[in-house]
């Protein structure tokens, strides 16, 4: 088989690699990929959301199979292209991607469905969406551009001048460009946060391993939101008990929702969930992969995942036994270029990697942001650089395998967080 894997991250490297493991696969194209990547699959200078031109390509070389990792190309519609030249792909549709494309629509969906979330309102003018925060009382409170913002169009405002300048910020300044036309003003939850990732045909939905993500970019979790530096799996917080409920209050109805609203959703739909006090409630739905979760819960599906992709596209996923490893556990440590997410230098010589990894068992490295050049040498091109993924019995083996790793790679400027996990470990410490 001939596919390829539209994309640039580690979320689409970790794909790739899982992709490799299925013996009928002979050819692995990475639309556009990066420098890491390169080892693994050829990459295709194609930008991933110049979708007629990604479609063309498969069509000119015949693709027998094509997955979709991010969120921009779903939005645009690029798994309709595929379908209209009849090809097969792996993602949701247009008109089912908008789950997360659209923040005011999500909300929408679950205020009609009931399906537990976050008090809100929407608001597509700004000076209504301030005198609305001048006249809360509970803070801090939530913003939310409506449209994508490459995970960092929401703010959480702990005073009404944060809240006000966050709302100029969206909504005048177009920090976001027009996904910052609307924005959902929600409450602020608390509790522990979980990542489900789940496989469904539309039909038949299948949660993969649980995670916890870590978006903020410093230790203790301060300083400001990333698209995440690291992530552990499973989620100790995510008991078996709360699964059930999870599938029974939000994962199916999701599901049965989507298909009242005549947008089947096939693909991977992320559930990001809250535990709070009063029961668990969805914070964002995402119509892909996360990143950096993929990076923790593919290395523990023991079923072949091109196998899972065609049964969802043929909706056959019940016919199917999905399989995780349940007697392991799953670290990633995120290593980013020093400012990020703010401003932050590229271009970087990346010591301490052979043809993209580092040769330690049980230890993947996942490359985000890297360039090559043509004596195979790595430089950062991104703000997140590489995941350092390890696998071991025990989260406390992964993680000190992750770390091990680290120190083994060096980049001028080179960032990352010293503890993840180490809200996890406590968390398993005191079930003990």
């Amino acid at each position: 088989m001939k596919i390829a894997v539209v994309g640039s991250g580690g979320r689409e490297h970790t794909i790739i690699r899982k992709l490799k493991e299925n013996p009928t696969i002979t050819k692995i194209y990475a639309i556009p990929g990066n420098g890491g990547i390169s080892f693994d699959a050829e990459c295709v200078p194609i930008k991933a959301t110049d979708i007629e031109k990604v479609a063309e390509f498969a069509e000119k070389e015949k693709l027998d199979f094509v997955v979709v990792a991010p969120d921009p190309p779903l939005v645009l519609g690029l798994v309709d292209l595929l379908e209209e030249k009849g090809i097969p792909s792996f993602g949701p549709r247009e008109n089912a991607a908008i789950i997360e494309g659209s923040k005011v629509f999500s909300k929408e969906l679950m205020k009609k469905y009931n399906i537990p979330t976050a008090f809100y309102e929407v608001f597509d003018d700004a000076e209504k969406a301030k005198q609305y925060l001048a006249s809360n009382k509970t803070w801090p409170i939530v913003l939310k551009a409506d449209g994508l913002a490459l995970g960092k169009g929401v703010l959480i405002c702990e005073t009404l001048q944060d809240a006000l300048d966050g709302v100029t910020h969206i909504m005048e300044d177009k920090a976001f460009g027009e996904s910052g036309n609307r924005i959902v003003v929600e409450e602020f939850l608390t509790g522990p946060e979980v990542s489900v990732l789940a496989f469904t045909d539309g039909k038949t939905l299948v949660p993969m391993a649980s995670s916890m993500d870590h978006k903020r970019a410093l230790d203790g979790d301060k300083g400001l939101n990333t698209g995440g530096m690291g992530t552990v799996a499973p989620n100790p917080y995510y008991t078996a008990e709360i699964a059930e409920i999870c599938m029974d209050t939000i994962f199916m109805p999701t599901i049965k929702a989507m298909n009242s609203e005549n947008r089947p959703f096939k693909g991977c739909l992320y559930f990001g969930l809250m535990l709070t006090p009063k029961g668990t409630k969805v914070i964002e739905y995402n119509c892909r992969f996360g990143d950096p979760e993929t990076q923790v819960v593919l290395p523990l599906l023991k079923t072949d995942l091109l196998t899972i992709m065609q049964a969802i596209y043929t909706e056959t996923l019940s016919e199917l036994p999905v399989v995780f490893d349940e007697n392991a556990s799953a670290a990633c440590v995120i290593v980013a270029s020093g400012g990020y997410p703010e401003t932050y230098d590229t271009g970087f010589k990346i010591n301490g990697l052979k043809n993209g990894t580092v040769g330690i068992d049980d230890v993947e490295i996942y490359h985000a942001g890297t360039s090559i050049n043509e004596n195979s040498e790595l430089f950062t091109a991104g703000g997140r650089v590489l995941g350092i993924t390890a696998t071991a019995k025990t989260l406390q083996s992964a993680l000190q395998k992750a770390y091990a790793a680290t120190e083994c790679i060096s980049f001028d400027k080179m960032h990352f967080r010293k503890d993840i996990g180490a809200q996890a470990l406590q968390a398993l410490q005191i079930d003990e």
